[in-house]
């Protein structure tokens, strides 16, 4: 993992427009601001997707047709704190549905804390947390012939481009049999006044979790960056519906990496690319999917029409 998270830094910042990849936003310090995200007043994607399992869960389960007399497999990818899950997961195993939960996630840490945290409340359902890259994991659980049901959930796919995010759906798509399913949490295409305050909240907890990547480098790659000379810069364009987080350099400086033997200059006002957010409605939806055998099968949204999750049938 250090290697990788080596070659990743390196690449990134000796690019022409810097960047830096999001995976690494979660150690446990990141986690932990993660919530605080989830749970600040802007940040409104969580209470959105939260409100559709709370109000919407028999609907969603009718929707997956599944057989209480058969077992499946339910996996999600990128778990996280299992907030909007648990929802899901109660319903199933109050009516009696035969399932083991997989929850997939690069953080140990944030495993580790869900597995904890269910086996509390939940005491009842199967957890086999399994750490590591989504795709890689999920082509491991394909030598299983049991029915799965997998969960792409808080928008994390908006985290890829439309490219890459087709790549993964095809991937992913590969990865099943006819008959699974797979329910897609999508952050909604809308106004920059809903939109930009979620990544750029009153408290600060967005700026100290993109800040904390360089911190990890200092940490775990020998940096010296001054993270003081850093600062958030959020942006968010409407038309195209794609949210974009930076940082940015304050001040004319270099910062060395003692474990990749290298310095980096940074120009004052030059960026360093950090994450995209994707925004969705139905036409997007069904370019990322051209190449599948998903099919839409049903949509739920919330009061407010910002959220949508999507239900698909492999076919």
């Amino acid at each position: 993992m250090i290697e990788q998270f080596k070659k990743d830094v390196d690449a990134g910042l000796s690019a022409s427009n810097k960047s830096l990849s999001s995976k690494y936003f979660y150690d446990k310090k990141g986690d932990a601001l993660f919530v605080e995200i989830m749970h600040s007043d802007e940040y409104y994607l969580t209470r959105a997707e939260l409100e559709i399992f709370q109000n919407q869960t028999s609907a969603i389960i009718d929707s997956l047709n599944l057989s209480k007399e058969s077992y499946f497999e339910l996996v999600e990818l990128g778990a996280g704190d299992g907030l909007k899950t648990k929802e899901l997961l109660r319903s199933l195993a109050n009516q009696n549905y035969t399932f083991d939960y997989f929850p997939i996630d690069i953080s140990q840490n944030a495993l580790d804390q869900l597995k904890h945290s269910l086996k509390t409340e939940l005491p009842q359902v199967a957890v086999e947390p399994k750490q590591g890259d989504y795709l890689k994991v999920l082509e491991s659980l394909k030598q299983t012939k049991n029915q799965k049901v997998i969960l792409f959930l808080g928008s994390n796919i908006g985290n890829m481009t439309d490219g890459l995010a087709a790549t993964f759906m095809e991937k992913l798509s590969d990865s099943l049999a006819p008959g699974d399913k797979l329910l897609l949490g999508v952050d909604l295409i809308k106004s920059k006044e809903v939109v930009l305050p979620a990544y750029n909240d009153s408290k600060g907890f967005t700026r100290a979790f993109n800040l904390n990547l360089l911190d990890r480098i200092n940490q775990e790659l020998g940096g010296d960056f001054v993270v003081e000379n850093f600062k958030h810069a959020p942006e968010y364009s409407e038309s195209e519906g794609i949210a974009k987080s930076y940082l940015v350099s304050t001040i004319n400086q270099e910062a060395k990496i003692s474990s990749l033997q290298k310095t980096f200059r940074f120009e004052a006002g030059e960026k360093i690319f950090m994450e995209i957010s994707r925004k969705y409605n139905d036409e997007i939806i069904s370019y990322i999917t051209r190449d599948t055998q998903l099919r839409v099968i049903a949509k739920f949204t919330d009061s407010k029409g910002y959220f949508a999750n999507y239900v698909f049938s492999q076919v």
